[in-house]
């Protein structure tokens, strides 16, 4: 998949392509159907399917404090849509300007000026152009007038653990994984949720505890709410190694997300994995990903260092059976 990220290399497009315009943070099930259905079109015509994201969130551009949390860092969102059939990859970045067109101005002097499609396909909750005010209505019209065919796909929805059918979407996930649900989450993704990260070091708490564990850096990413997890972890030399969802070179693990009071009062919020196989190589300055399966217990302060590692070794326990299956 080619990647472009500036309005110069747009002169490179394919006229004629099939295009599918949106956020994609998570690429999740409903992504991945508007994407199918593009593929097909473009798979009947000949055409390249191209796919135009932006980078930051446009929420994050026009109104910073309402900024939605990051689901997929850009590098993991390119490789799933590359994963899903995507031949080319627009990244609009500091997109202020085109954010603020009109639906008509977007259309006459972005879409015809610099892509010229031959079909968009796109969600039914779509909206473009100034503060949202386009439709697919909006488009499918524009389109009839100025030579390009719209598809419009309807909503995935997804049955999920309160038995009950809901419409995905990035915000439902993004409120999953704040609320724990790690398990609900990965129904929406079509994936277990993947944190990623560089290995930092810790005080070294977990192994005098008999459980060594790896710690990550501040992400940007959403953390799933405190607690403790079961999960599997790959190791990689670069973020982008991490960011490639490989399931064959995972490990099974038991994460940590939260402050350890039992250590202490003081003690700063951390992620960090403990692999439950062995051995474990050296793993200063590797990255880590973070594959969130299943939520086992929340966070809580015991009584002594003796009772955490008792606690852990349960965890642990939990972790391998949940993984098992």
């Amino acid at each position: 998949m080619k990647i472009i990220d500036t309005i110069a290399e747009l002169e490179s497009v394919k006229s004629h392509s099939v295009l599918t315009i949106g956020n994609f943070d998570g690429v999740h099930i409903g992504h991945s159907e508007i994407i199918t259905t593009a593929k097909q079109a473009a798979s009947q015509s000949g055409a390249e399917l191209v796919a135009m994201t932006f980078e930051p969130h446009p929420v994050a551009i026009l109104h910073p404090e309402k900024s939605p949390g990051v689901l997929t860092p850009l590098e993991m969102k390119a490789d799933l849509l590359a994963g899903l059939g995507i031949d080319l990859l627009i990244v609009l970045r500091d997109s202020r300007e085109l954010l603020e067109l009109s639906p008509e101005d977007f259309v006459d002097k972005f879409l015809m000026d610099k892509i010229r499609p031959a079909v968009v396909v796109e969600g039914e909750n779509f909206n473009f152009g100034r503060q949202r005010l386009g439709s697919v209505y909006t488009l499918y019209n524009l389109g009839k007038e100025k030579g390009f065919e719209v598809v419009v796909v309807e909503s995935k929805k997804a049955k999920f653990s309160i038995g009950q059918n809901v419409l995905v979407s990035s915000t439902l996930i993004r409120n999953m994984l704040e609320s724990g649900n790690v398990a609900d989450a990965a129904i929406g993704l079509g994936r277990a949720y993947r944190l990623v990260g560089k290995v930092v070091s810790g005080k070294g708490k977990g192994k005098q505890l008999g459980f060594p564990t790896a710690n990550i850096e501040s992400v940007q990413q959403i953390l799933p709410a405190e607690g403790v997890y079961a999960g599997r972890v790959q190791i990689g030399e670069t973020k982008n190694d991490v960011c490639e969802i490989k399931i064959k070179n995972t490990l099974p693990a038991a994460i940590s997300i939260g402050r350890a009071e039992t250590l202490g009062d003081d003690n700063e919020s951390l992620v960090e994995a403990h692999i439950l196989v062995e051995p474990v190589d050296d793993l200063r300055d590797k990255y880590l990903a973070i594959d969130f399966v299943e939520r086992i217990r929340s966070q809580q302060k015991f009584g002594s260092e003796k009772e955490l590692s008792l606690q852990i070794a349960k965890d642990c326990e939990k972790a391998k059976k949940i993984l098992d299956k």
